[in-house]
């Protein structure tokens, strides 16, 4: 009774616990073994090698090949092994399944908030269904947090000014803790919630209720709030590049240099738009920043809209003309027809993050609206 009362290890509910128990195990396991055998050996040799009247003065010897040829060998081995089976758990936590549900996390002094991209929102209590991956994109308003599922055997650190991902799958439904693990400030102990795995019609039901709109769809209310359309127009001839299908895609700076345009790219090009900025619309970017005007709730929600522009992008002769013409490049330089800059990428066109994008006929894509 009192073994169940105190367990030794939280309990196993999600995909990965079992893989890291099995690793963290065996090393206990190994410098348990390995430490006893030292001390047992110590003991031996002590008192066999002790100090004896007539046999005061050491004798050289020399060990033998095979002996120093196992000490070498054998330890190496068993260290690169370790180092293989860690890194391939590491590989499992760190690579997010593609089916994966996004949920969106805040960290601040002290409580835990969460978005799901229907809309809901929650403090401190996280619901999820059971046996599908769950992608979490986070970050802080304030100091560094972690983010710690105990059950789920995942945490990580959540950093101000970056977002970063975990992933869990739960096994079990059931009600299981949510721990801050980096020391936050005075009511660090107090930074807790509770994760609640449903079944999928049970999940469905509650995503029924208490929705405000979808993240995209909110998003899309901050793009036009802050004019971001009047610079970035579905059919690129703004002062902004069209951003149809630029998240995930590569996009070429003003440096020459090629990036990809993910999560702390858009993040970065609305709060800090000299930083990086796309080839034809600048250097220097034209679009003031909006740093300390849009908390991370909002920039959630703008990079959730952004996301639902579509894959397809704007990259008719017309379109690169266009773009080359309203940045002041001349005709004939290289740019590039579609992505996000700091010259664009922001809450409010020359200032916004986004824009209402089109498709190459020129049609309003789903979810945005023509300028």
């Amino acid at each position: 009774m009192l073994i169940a009362d105190f367990p030794l290890f939280p309990e196993q509910a999600s995909t990965m616990a079992s893989k890291v128990d099995a690793l963290y195990l065996f090393m206990v396991a190994l410098t348990g073994t390995v430490s006893l055998l030292v001390f047992v050996t110590i003991i031996y040799f002590g008192i066999k090698y002790r100090r004896r009247p007539g046999n005061e003065i050491p004798e050289d010897y020399e060990p033998p090949k095979i002996l120093e040829l196992a000490w070498i060998i054998i330890p190496s081995l068993i260290f690169v092994g370790i180092f293989i089976w860690a890194s391939w758990v590491y590989f499992e936590l760190a690579r997010v399944p593609d089916n994966s549900l996004q949920i969106y996390a805040t960290a601040k002094q002290w409580m835990w908030k969460f978005q799901h991209p229907t809309g809901q929102r929650e403090i401190n209590e996280l619901h999820v269904p059971v046996n599908r991956p769950i992608k979490i994109t986070m970050a802080s308003e304030d100091v560094i947090h972690s983010l710690f599922f105990p059950a789920f055997r995942t945490k990580m650190d959540v950093l101000p000014n970056r977002y970063r991902t975990m992933w869990f799958q739960a096994t079990k439904t059931g009600r299981y803790h949510i721990f801050c693990s980096q020391y936050c400030g005075t009511l660090h102990s107090g930074m807790i919630g509770w994760v609640v795995v449903m079944d999928p019609t049970d999940y469905q039901k509650w995503l029924a209720g208490g929705s405000e709109g979808s993240m995209a769809s909110e998003g899309e209310k901050l793009f036009q709030k802050y004019a971001c359309n009047t610079c970035h127009t579905g059919d690129a001839t703004g002062r902004g590049p069209a951003l149809m299908g630029v998240y995930g895609s590569s996009v070429m700076l003003s440096d020459n240099s090629i990036i990809t345009a993910d999560d702390n790219y858009i993040r970065e090009s609305i709060l800090d738009p000299q930083a990086k900025v796309v080839k034809g619309f600048g250097p220097p970017s034209v679009m003031p920043t909006f740093q300390g005007q849009v908390n991370e709730d909002d920039l959630l929600k703008l990079l959730a809209y952004v996301k639902s522009l579509g894959t397809q992008r704007v990259t008719t002769p017309e379109s690169a003309q266009s773009l080359q013409t309203n940045a002041g490049a001349p005709v004939g330089q290289t740019a590039s027809p579609a992505g996000i800059s700091p010259s664009s990428a922001g809450p409010g066109g020359a200032r916004g993050p986004g824009g209402s994008a089109t498709t190459t006929a020129g049609q309003p894509a789903r979810g945005t609206k023509k300028p």
